[in-house]
């Protein structure tokens, strides 16, 4: 039985896919890292931990937490060559950390993203939090700060700082759980946002020094609290150039807080594949009609503005899609234009070949870790991780292998 029956027929057209057998998973998968599971791992896949089927472009058929379907696609993401999975943030939406602890507890080998917002706990009951969610994974857990963009959706959870007093908060936010992390004795805390006296945690993180610190942003306040405190920096999939521009701005905010290292940087994106170009560009434009169908029934917009976003990576998003809708080898802005830029929304069309391309194009910015999510989620996650990461890991291991070599020939020529 197709991967499509677990939902009703879509009533238009069908979209192009990809050859099916019986059972997807059933089929030994392109990438299998069990066998590489010790090498050094130079670009990085990042998925979605969503917790019901339900997209952009389509209603979820059950409750908004389906714990069957929450499994079934992190153990796609697993199979299929996929690094972690993103367990995202929503005022409303099931609580991450129970449902990153959940596919811990079912997966191997699979990371686990967990977002967070600073003002819905308590610093150091948030870094206990992630502690055991780390001891439960096996060391397998990174964490994803998130300031929030939106007045209103903060002020849904009782949030009323402005957005500079929030990325201020989050920077002390962040201090606060990396010490509750590796401190060994009780200290005391007097900060803008956070006062406490004698606390010590008895509850570490397996990882060490402490898990990774995601974090992500386009405005100035970002740069500044990201590029001191993260270990990853997390931008939307902008072009070539002002992605490169936005880099530069991350590795000066490091620079300007003291850091010797820079965070690793992630772009996200949606993409869009299909055997051919044309059934691929056709795949893109019925995605695109679909949105337009919900969004023209009010689905979009009950939970997320879709003009006027108040946070500066939306804005940069509808920048782009108005200067047009093509940039560089595939980027496709009006997925973007259709959801007011509403995060990750940004797509890559192309055969498999082209998007691995247009991948290695923002790994040559300097780019290593790669988010991507489709819009019938568990579908598309398969098919990027036979086609697409298989392509993007060979090429990236020939570049760093062709740049290892030069490296090599200039200290010996000098």
């Amino acid at each position: 039985m197709s991967r499509r029956a677990h939902r009703p027929a879509h009533p238009h057209v069908a979209l192009p896919v990809f050859p099916r057998t019986a059972h997807a998973l059933a089929c030994p998968p392109t990438h299998d890292r069990r066998e590489d599971e010790a090498a050094p791992m130079p670009v990085e896949f990042l998925g979605i931990a969503a917790t019901h089927d339900g997209s952009e472009v389509t209603p979820r058929s059950g409750a908004s937490f389906n714990k069957d379907y929450t499994l079934e696609l992190a153990r796609a993401h697993e199979e299929y060559g996929w690094d972690r999975v993103l367990f995202a943030y929503g005022s409303g939406s099931p609580d991450p950390s129970p449902a990153a602890a959940y596919v811990a507890a079912h997966t191997e080998r699979l990371q686990l993203l967990v977002a967070h917002r600073p003002n819905v706990s308590y610093p150091t009951f948030a870094a206990k939090t992630f502690a055991t969610l780390d001891r439960i994974s096996d060391g397998r857990l990174a964490v994803h700060f998130i300031t929030g963009g939106n007045d209103h959706e903060q002020r849904r959870e009782g949030d009323t700082l402005t957005k500079d007093e929030r990325y201020a908060r989050t920077r002390e936010y962040i201090r606060i759980v990396k010490k509750v992390w590796t401190s060994r004795e009780p200290f005391d805390h007097e900060g803008a946002h956070y006062r406490f006296q004698d606390f010590v945690s008895d509850t570490f993180p397996v990882q060490q020094p402490h898990p990774r610190v995601s974090f992500g942003g386009s405005s100035p306040a970002a740069y500044a609290a990201g590029g001191a405190e993260a270990d990853i920096y997390c931008l939307w999939g902008e072009p070539l150039a002002q992605t490169a521009e936005q880099i530069a701005s991350v590795k000066a905010a490091a620079a300007a807080a003291g850091r010797t290292d820079v965070p690793r940087i992630q772009v996200a994106f949606r993409p869009i594949i299909a055997p051919t170009e044309e059934l691929a560009w056709e795949k893109a434009h019925h995605t695109l009609a679909r949105i337009k169908a919900r969004k023209a029934g009010g689905a979009l917009s009950r939970r997320h503005p879709l003009t006027s976003p108040q946070n500066a990576g939306s804005q940069r998003l509808l920048a782009v899609a108005a200067q047009g809708e093509r940039h560089d080898r595939a980027l496709w802005t009006p997925t973007a234009a259709e959801t007011g830029g509403a995060g990750n929304s940004t797509a890559l069309v192309g055969t498999p070949e082209t998007v691995a391309q247009a991948l290695l194009d923002y790994y040559d910015l300097g780019v290593t870790i790669l988010s991507a999510r489709g819009y019938d989620l568990l579908d598309d996650a398969v098919d990027f991780g036979r086609h697409v990461i298989p392509i993007v890991r060979e090429e990236v291991a020939k570049r760093d292998a062709r740049r290892g070599a030069e490296r090599a020939a200039e200290r010996t020529a000098s």
